[in-house]
């Protein structure tokens, strides 16, 4: 399965998560299956975003849409965001 890993510095997270949700649609046209977030623990505003997709071409159109650069910069992301394309090859065990 393909993902997105998005590392974002932001700056207020409750600024940013309304707008991430409300972002949802846009998400989900472009193959998005969902994902998790992620917060540096030692800094509330060091976000790491995982978003699982149907495949590395949607990830790509979706990550480089107008729509998604305005919605970053409406939710207060700082400077650009590190953006990796990854495919899942195993699982660990637990």
């Amino acid at each position: 399965m393909a993902h997105i890993l998005i590392h974002h510095k932001l700056e207020d997270y409750k600024k940013w998560k309304p707008a991430f949700d409300a972002h949802q649609s846009e998400r989900a046209a472009n193959g998005s299956m969902g994902g998790k977030i992620f917060r540096n623990a030692d800094d509330p505003n060091d976000l790491f975003v995982l978003l699982e997709i149907n495949s590395i071409e949607n990830a790509k159109k979706f990550v480089s849409s107008d729509s998604t650069r305005e919605a970053m910069k409406n939710a207060g992301v700082i400077g650009m965001p590190e953006i990796y394309f990854v495919d899942e090859i195993a699982e660990t065990a637990k």
